[in-house]
């Protein structure tokens, strides 16, 4: 073989290899958004609460010695930072 046949060969085979790794990519891409599409059809959980709402529920339902007991650790622990 000469010199020529063997780059040859090898260019093949890289473009094999190649695009074989991009068919696989693109198969799982697309697999993973028909899960995706699935998942979210057939789903019946309700939808969660924003945080910003949680937060406020929690803080409204905390006792004023536990919220005095927050307030107080994170005014040592900034305080310990400088």
């Amino acid at each position: 073989m000469t010199s020529n046949q063997l780059l040859w060969e090898g260019v093949e085979l890289m473009l094999f290899g190649l695009g074989s790794v991009f068919v696989f990519l693109v198969l799982l891409i697309a697999c993973i958004r028909l899960m995706s599409f699935m998942i979210g059809r057939f789903d019946s959980a309700p939808t969660t609460q924003p945080a910003s709402i949680k937060s406020a529920a929690v803080t409204a339902e905390l006792d004023a010695d536990v919220l005095a007991a927050i307030q107080a650790a994170i005014h040592q622990h900034r305080a310990r930072r400088g």
